[in-house]
């Protein structure tokens, strides 16, 4: 039994997270964890709120709330839309908890005892019509490597380029407009990246459970030259510099900043799981408290792999502690609408809450996993979505399991029947699940979930095709048994379909599993042969068909959602 420890990028509070952050991140980590659980390996799924900086201040101003209450909410709100759509998450955490405050504070002095951390003076913007010095991200102006007009005072989202807020050309504050600027001195500390370069790039040299995009994105921060990074903010909300456990001298008005805690969250988190459920974090993270045998696996979209492959393991390694470092990195590009990017204000995207408003989870789970943006950015539009729920779950999945369980209800009385021997269909039947199982379960290991999906698309196809070359409803009154055997096999097809389908729509997989009167907790991969798994469920087993699993999406329901969240591409 393998130990996998399993992070998603934490999803920002300010706000439920749109459909783009659920397929590059959180998703794909579930569906991931679902099939190792599956396998009866020992799971572990640790996610949180990343809940400081200044965006956390200005949507708890706008919501006319304390920052601390509306974090509270919004934490809330966040945790219980992700179980709706089924995220087994073994723990969910928050970054603005104790235990990442300890934790924080923690690297911090050890990465200063190290020569990593040093104190500086900088020279900062500082916005006079606004009254306070501004973060990196509450700068944007003209970037003078690329030109883009909107690139922000940390990095340009055109070209990639990481920047200081004073390299901007132009600079305006994004809380007000104003280009009242000016450079003013303040005191941080820094840390000392330039330092880590040599260890960083041998460490990325070494990584080999990563795709090429997210060693492609490593390689171009270190092979520009990594650069000191300021890691303290003038802000009031986050975790606050301390010093011999008291507030440190000329940092009584700063926190750390919010991309130096938030990966350490993933750690604070784990602590927070061992508070509430009696379990040893450090086994799971220390290699000289057992997280040796770890495999430890993160999911994040592309505009988060540098600080996950630079950053913060230039804090773990940097510490010198035996932290466990990530394994294997599954990075995502961007699901677009339409096009274009998914914006609340421009009323543009469906949001999390949003779509579970529209349609059960699986519709969308089994959409954007099919269409996950591994290979490019994918992009979403009504149509697409409508054909393939119709397609996929409607004609392929649903159409079988309610052909197989009503025929048998109404022809053999809602129980499995007995007779038949397996023939030419059946054995061509047994070949292909063998096939596609396998195929699944390889594209499983190597974290390739469109593939994954298809083939497992390919499994119910193969089932409806089975029902073609058996004609159970043909052979019912001249040859019974063949019907019988027709029958007897789809309805293990349908157990099958249940354990296979249940890391991409497992709340359709239990309806499912629940109509052969299979109960769906401790399931295992069917690792089997074919034959075997196909005879699983013996005859006078009962079973009940279940109600239509997946209605289709009709032509007037796009139009009355495109009316709703728009259809058009950005700048038409």
């Amino acid at each position: 039994m393998a130990r996998i420890l399993i992070t998603s990028a934490l999803p920002y509070i300010n706000g439920v997270k749109h459909l783009g952050n659920l397929a590059g991140s959180m998703l794909p980590a579930d569906v991931y964890a679902r099939f190792e659980r599956m396998r009866g390996n020992d799971v572990l799924a640790i996610c949180a709120t990343d809940e400081h900086g200044t965006p956390a201040e200005l949507a708890a101003a706008a919501a006319g709330q304390d920052v601390k209450s509306y974090c509270d909410e919004q934490y809330a709100i966040q945790k219980a839309i992700g179980e709706q759509f089924g995220l087994s998450w073994d723990y969910f955490g928050r970054t603005s908890s104790k235990r990442n405050a300890e934790l924080t504070r923690h690297f911090a002095d050890v990465l200063e005892d190290k020569g990593l951390i040093e104190e500086i003076v900088e020279e900062q913007v500082y916005s006079i019509d606004d009254g306070r010095f501004l973060p990196d991200r509450y700068i944007e102006g003209t970037c003078p490597n690329c030109g883009y007009e909107k690139a922000r005072g940390d990095q340009c989202d055109m070209c990639g380029k990481l920047l200081d807020p004073t390299d901007l050309i132009d600079p305006y504050s994004v809380i007000s407009g104003s280009k009242n600027l000016e450079v003013r001195e303040t005191r941080h500390l820094q840390l000392k990246q330039t330092k880590m370069e040599a260890r960083l790039r041998e460490w990325v040299d070494a990584a080999d459970g990563w795709p090429s995009l997210a060693k492609s994105i490593a390689y171009k921060w270190l092979d520009e030259g990594l650069r000191d990074r300021t890691i303290t903010r003038d802000l009031s909300w986050g975790v606050k510099v301390l010093k011999d456990g008291k507030p440190r001298p000329g940092f009584e008005d700063k926190v750390f900043y919010v991309w130096f805690d938030a990966p350490i969250g993933y750690i604070g988190a784990t602590a927070e799981w061992a508070d509430a459920a009696g379990g040893d974090w450090e086994a799971w993270w220390r290699t000289d408290r057992g997280a040796d045998d770890v495999t430890y696996v993160q999911f994040m979209g592309k505009d988060n792999v540098a600080f996950h492959t630079v950053s913060f393991p230039a804090t773990i390694l940097g510490s010198e502690e035996p932290w466990k470092t990530v394994d294997r990195l599954k990075a995502f590009n961007w699901l677009t609408w339409y096009g274009g990017k998914f914006s609340t204000s421009e009323h543009r995207g469906v949001f999390m809450d949003q779509a579970l408003e529209l349609l059960p989870a699986d519709y969308w789970r089994w959409y954007l996993t099919a269409g996950s943006p591994e290979g490019g950015d994918a992009q979403f539009t009504w149509e697409h979505f409508q054909s393939v729920v119709n397609k996929d779950l409607a004609d392929v999945l649903g159409n079988f399991v309610n052909r197989v369980l009503r025929f048998g209800k109404s022809r053999f009385d809602g129980h499995i029947p007995a007779g038949g021997t397996p023939g030419e269909a059946e054995r061509w039947l047994y070949a292909e699940v063998d096939e596609r199982l396998a195929a699944i379960a390889k594209h499983y290991d190597a974290m390739e979930f469109r593939k994954a999906a298809a083939e497992t698309r390919a499994l119910w196809a193969a089932g409806n095709e089975y029902l073609t070359r058996a004609e159970p409803w043909a052979h019912f009154k001249t040859d019974h048994a063949r019907a019988a055997l027709g029958v007897r096999t789809g309805v293990n097809l349908c157990r099958l379909f249940a354990l296979a389908t249940y890391p991409i729509v497992p709340f359709a997989a239990e309806k499912i599993a629940h109509a052969v009167g299979v109960a769906h907790e401790g399931w295992r991969w069917p690792e089997a042969s074919a034959e075997e798994v196909l005879t699983a469920l013996p005859p006078e087993r009962p079973f009940t068909p279940p109600d239509v699993l997946f209605a289709k999406i009709e032509d007037e329901q796009v139009e009355e959602w495109r009316e709703r969240f728009g259809g058009e591409p950005a700048g038409e």
